[in-house]
């Protein structure tokens, strides 16, 4: 099976620490964010992975290759002309993600203890184009879900801004946060018609007006999103007290 690793980000929100070096290779408990999610894939059998790179790519690269990719195949997908966003990244390396088995995406900076067999098999059960790993938190921008767990929309509660794919279950919807863990149908290139730089979270909510796009409602252990300083100061002291490994 294989996954994607987007990488490519600039890492505003860790400066001044990407000043200098990109946020894949922030290091966390004495591994970078990189080496941890690489590592993490190739425990639930990943055995290929495409990573993009923008920010400081070279670095990147060389990290890899000096690594030896860890053991694994990995492919690079060149972003250093254009930061594409998500659903643009996703799209540029859709040739390298082709296949007949799922494809397991996650941001480089989430730190999770979830178990990602159990969401593939529930996105397989579920015969879904995509399925979207989400969970109760509190947030600023929320994708909300219907009884059977289909997406139904998105919603800002500070600036009042809707994203609406069926109206007449958007109302009652569960709100919950997307975890920046994802799994899709390298079919799903065949449906997504946008170009350029455009966000994944835009494309399955114009997708889910047909298709089936889903939520893991995930109950775990921990999640983090460790691109925030704050974050990873609390990660980093989580894993010193053998809180998290």
């Amino acid at each position: 099976m294989k996954a994607m690793i987007f990488a490519a980000g600039l890492g505003t929100r860790l400066k001044p620490l990407t000043n200098s070096k990109p946020k894949a290779l922030i290091e966390l408990g004495g591994k970078t964010f990189l080496e941890n999610i690489i590592t993490r894939l190739k425990g639930f059998g990943i055995t290929e992975i495409v990573v993009n790179v923008h920010h400081f790519a070279g670095q990147i690269i060389d990290f890899l290759k000096s690594n030896n990719n860890f053991g694994i195949i990995v492919h690079i997908s060149d972003e250093q002309d254009l930061l594409l966003d998500t659903g643009g990244g996703l799209k540029k390396a859709a040739p390298l993600l082709t296949g007949n088995e799922p494809v397991v995406i996650y941001n480089v900076d989430v730190l999770s203890d979830i178990d990602l067999d159990k969401v593939v098999q529930f996105h397989n059960k579920e015969k879904a184009l995509a399925t979207i790993v989400a969970r109760e938190r509190k947030t600023q921008r929320y994708l909300t879900f219907d009884q059977s767990k289909q997406l139904v929309g998105w919603k800002n509660v500070v600036t009042g801004e809707k994203k609406i794919s069926n109206p007449e279950k958007f109302e009652n919807a569960r709100p919950l946060a997307f975890s920046g863990i994802h799994i899709i149908n390298p079919e799903i290139f065949n449906f997504i018609t946008q170009e350029g730089k455009f966000s994944i979270i835009d494309t399955y909510l114009q997708l889910a007006k047909s298709c089936k796009i889903v939520g893991y409602f995930d109950h775990s252990g921990y999640w983090m999103d460790i691109g925030k300083p704050e974050q990873l100061e609390e990660a980093q002291r989580m894993i010193q007290s053998n809180l998290i490994k």
